[in-house]
């Protein structure tokens, strides 16, 4: 059996039945004993999977057999391990099939949406078969470190993901909008609350890249003159220069792993919510209807968050 790994990607393109993809995508997976999740729409499609490593080809090669898909790039990264059961007998596919299912999800979700990133805006969006249409101009790593080189201070980084995940890694100096989801940086930009950053060269940066397609765009929209978009998003940086770049701290991913560092020895930034020690772990809130996130070292994971634990 080949080793475990998971795939960061997307891409945007116009998709003219995304329920269709939907179905498509889900028996595909199935056959291949793939977890994670998937989200489609008319703009294109959003993933994240794993599973054995000859599995996960074999996705990337199909999947790409759809012309609107033709141009995927994923991101590469190791799983922590296979669930120690076999996987259940799936309708439609042969039960004799080998693959094991990955540890760092706990099921396969696959679903039509509006919008790959939730901002509230899909009308506004828009797509060809070039990307998003208006969005800011993609900077490799090196090309990020060479504006920072050349402008100094007046670059700014604006941190493209939830507030919490920015607790335990940002880039060096960022702004980091106090947001609990993607909805919340529309009302920000357009309350006026960035509007000092409107003349200065902003580079937007999330996880894999895909936030800021989208927020880009919108800022671009909404005032912003120079903008630009960390290309391959803080993964492909922290591939690049792992500890030595812009980046401190770790990277907060969305599955069983919760954090990854690029390097051994990577700075822990963020600090437990309950007793202040520094930690790179992040914890649920521990009372169920709650879905708040906060950096909690190991004796606090579970906790119940601030607000909460005052009642």
């Amino acid at each position: 059996m080949s080793e475990p790994k998971i795939l960061l990607y997307y891409v945007f393109a116009p998709v003219a039945d995304p329920d269709a993809v939907r179905l498509w995508q889900r028996e595909l997976c199935e056959s291949l004993g793939l977890r994670g999740r998937i989200i489609v729409s008319r703009h294109g499609i959003n993933g994240t999977v794993g599973g054995e490593l000859d599995a996960c080809k074999r996705y990337l090669r199909r999947t790409r057999e759809y012309g609107p898909f033709a141009a995927l790039e994923a991101k590469w990264s190791d799983g922590t391990g296979f669930d120690p059961e076999l996987p259940e007998p799936l309708h439609g596919v042969d039960r004799r099939a080998p693959w094991r299912r990955l540890a760092d999800f706990p099921r396969l979700s696959v679903k039509v949406r509006d919008e790959l990133v939730a901002f509230g805006i899909p009308d506004e969006t828009e797509v060809s078969d070039d990307g998003v249409v208006g969005g800011g101009v993609h900077l490799s790593p090196e090309a990020v470190n060479d504006l920072v080189a050349e402008r100094g201070e007046d670059v700014v980084f604006f941190d493209g993901r939830n507030a919490w995940e920015a607790e335990i890694g940002r880039f060096k100096g960022a702004v980091v909008p106090d947001v609990e989801t993607t909805h919340g940086f529309i009302e920000q930009i357009e309350g006026g609350a960035f509007d000092d950053l409107k003349n200065r060269p902003v580079v937007t940066y999330c996880t894999g890249g895909i936030r800021c397609e989208i927020l880009s765009a919108a800022m671009r929209k909404r005032g912003f003159g120079e903008v630009y978009q960390v290309d391959g998003g803080i993964v492909r940086y922290g591939e690049t220069f792992g500890n030595d770049g812009l980046w401190e701290g770790s990277l907060a991913v969305f599955d069983g792993r919760e954090a990854v560092d690029f390097a051994p020895g990577a700075a822990v930034i963020g600090s437990c919510a309950v007793c202040g020690i520094p930690s790179n772990r992040l914890s649920n809130c521990g009372e169920p209807s709650c879905r708040d996130r906060f950096v909690a070292c190991d004796e606090h994971r579970g906790a119940a968050c601030e607000a909460h634990a005052a009642r």
